[in-house]
């Protein structure tokens, strides 16, 4: 078992990085052809398109095989024992249940591709790449099955369920309509740690088998997503900040903002701020700053003078600035899945209008920092040093140019996203491995690729899984129903504002921020349109308000990362983050009701 586990994640290895090569290649191809008279890389779309699809399902088999799809565990609360066990049991049989039907529904689509066959460029029919999605689907469901349970009996009663979950397929039409019940097992199971993807997947199984429709719709949904030109670029910025968090990038950072600003009173909390801003904008908002940086920056703001508590609370709170400056993830996922036809949220315009609201909030923060650092009784005085912030920048530079390289790109026109996430990960690759060489490119940057597929595959799948739920809330008209039942209660734009921060704050601090973006976008996006307000300023008024909830007790994410990473009592961190949880919630009702922050840069660049 143990050389099988060995070859199968030594394949995933090469597919992976193969996949990921050509992804980062290709647009590269287009971007130099340009620039040298207009060459261009015939099917170079289609291309890209189809190995997106391949990192979403490879990945979303690194993401199950390392137990990190997107969840809303309440497990951890049971400790360990039987009731651990059997929560254990009941969500991933569910899971391995949805993931068969998911893989056979899958396979329903390829097979009828199969039967007007799409060539791609090079001649290689596109259902031959398509396989990959019930190959992989089919994969994952064993993993759950096998991961049920550590005894045989648990296996067997998960690979029972699966059999099961087929055996629903041979009720008749009239009595699936009372099959309702199977959807509240899905979210228990949910609840339990399955995946937030089977909870999505299998509602839309349960929603539209009532209804009679082929459980293929569920899998067709794919291509619509995968068509959006802007969704390749979410592996491959992954990836990019997979590879910065892995080098010691965050050292050089840490000593050119500490020689820029460390002489000054307060002058580390604005240290911590700012190299925390700019490692989530590459991070994403998934934590990872958290873990990386915390360990580094909390024994110096400890060191400065500063209390425990205050250093707690501004680890965990600038563990989410950042996260509306290009090239964050959330700010494109947002983009594609709020984008309709009827209002388009480009994510160019969102970067642009993210940068005053989002440097407001670091400024706050930031601010904050001087306030108490004025009152901090330090052992010695911190002396400013030209020779220093040479010799850091010098030794920072590479990292320091990234974002300039990034917005030089990106504002200028001479790269598409898809383009500039290609050349961030180029370079990144380049200068952490070639040049600092902190990363080995053979031996040890595979392995930080398998890290990144996990998250790139839990929120591709997620994204791909939850747009056959779309479909079907969308047919069903349900955001129509919710937009008319919101206007017949709530007339004033700015009372709906107001309800929108307390609604996106609560359920932001609950779930995951991809997952956050993925459920509740599509239904939101509408209501901003009916009541006037501009899409771009909805994006960062959504936006802004994740990154308020990773605060809010008793649940937000990244006061259980903090909880974790130094070992604190859950409950003793809601205290130290409560001043910044405040100073946010200013910065975010600021940027509600100014609409002018967000749109202003988009009005003087000529966006609008």
């Amino acid at each position: 078992m143990k050389t099988l586990a060995r070859l199968f994640t030594g394949t995933e290895k090469f597919v992976l990085v193969a996949t990921l090569g050509l992804a980062t290649v290709l647009p590269l191809i287009d971007t130099i052809g340009r620039q040298l008279g207009g060459f261009h890389l015939v099917g170079s779309a289609e291309y890209v398109q189809q190995l997106t699809l391949w990192l979403a399902f490879v990945g979303g088999m690194a993401a199950t095989s390392q137990a990190k799809h997107l969840t809303l565990s309440t497990s951890e609360f049971f400790g360990e024992g039987t009731a651990r066990r059997m929560s254990r049991l009941l969500s991933y049989s569910v899971a391995a249940a949805v993931v068969g039907i998911l893989a056979y529904a899958s396979a329903k689509v390829v097979l009828a591709n199969r039967l007007e066959p799409k060539l791609l460029p090079i001649g290689l029919p596109e259902w031959v790449s398509e396989i990959i999605m019930p190959a992989s689907m089919g994969v994952m469901s064993l993993m759950f099955v096998w991961n049920a349970s550590d005894k045989w009996w648990g296996r067997l009663v998960a690979l029972a369920t699966v059999g099961g979950a087929f055996a629903i397929g041979l009720v008749p039409p009239a009595a699936a309509m009372h099959l309702w019940p199977l959807a509240l097992l899905v979210l228990g199971a949910a609840l339990l740690g399955a995946p937030v993807f089977v909870a999505m997947g299998g509602v839309a199984l349960v929603l539209f088998f009532r209804e009679g429709t082929p459980v293929a719709a569920v899998s067709a949904e794919v291509y619509r997503l995968i068509a959006s030109p802007t969704l390749p670029a979410i592996p491959l910025l992954t990836a990019a900040g997979y590879v910065l968090a892995e080098s010691a990038a965050a050292e050089r950072l840490v000593r050119f903002f500490r020689a820029v600003f460390g002489w000054m009173p307060g002058g580390i909390a604005v240290m911590v701020a700012m190299v925390c801003a700019l490692f989530t904008t590459f991070t994403g908002g998934s934590g990872v700053t958290i873990i990386a940086l915390g360990g580094l920056v909390y024994p110096i703001l400890r060191k400065d003078g500063y209390s425990e508590g205050f250093s707690l609370g501004l680890v965990t709170a600038a563990g989410s600035l950042g996260l509306l400056f290009p090239p964050s993830l959330p700010v494109i996922l947002y983009s594609v899945v709020a984008s309709s036809r009827e209002a388009s949220v480009p994510a160019d315009q969102l970067f642009l209008a993210g940068l005053l609201p989002g440097l407001l909030l670091v400024v706050l923060s930031a601010g904050y920092g001087i306030f108490v650092g004025r009152k901090v009784v330090r052992e010695s005085k911190p002396v400013f040093s030209w020779r220093e912030v040479g010799a850091s920048a010098w030794g920072a530079k590479w990292e320091l140019m990234l974002p300039v390289v990034i917005i030089a790109l990106f504002v200028t026109g001479t790269a598409t996203m898809l383009e500039t996430a290609a050349a961030a990960l180029m370079y990144t690759v380049i200068i952490e491995c070639f040049v600092t060489k902190d990363i080995k490119i053979t031996t040890e940057l595979p392995n930080v690729l398998l890290k990144a597929a996990a998250l790139m595959g839990a929120v591709l799948t997620l994204l791909a899984i939850a747009m056959g739920l779309t479909n079907y809330l969308v047919d069903a008209m349900i955001p129509d129903a919710i937009l008319a039942w919101v206007q017949l209660h709530i007339q004033s734009k700015y009372l709906f504002l107001l309800a929108l921060n307390v609604l996106l704050l609560v359920l932001g601090s609950v779930l995951e921020i991809y997952s956050a973006i993925i459920i509740l976008a599509p239904l939101i996006a509408p209501m901003g349109t009916a009541f006037g307000i501009d899409p771009v300023h909805l994006g960062v008024i959504f936006l802004a308000n994740l990154e308020m909830g990773f605060l809010l007790p008793p649940v937000g994410l990244n006061l259980f990362l903090t909880s974790s990473r130094f070992n604190q009592p859950l409950t003793s961190l809601y205290k130290h983050v409560l001043p910044f949880l405040v100073i946010t919630g200013i910065g975010v009702l600021l940027i509600t009701y100014m609409p002018w922050m967000s749109l202003g840069v988009l009005e003087l660049v000529g966006k609008r």
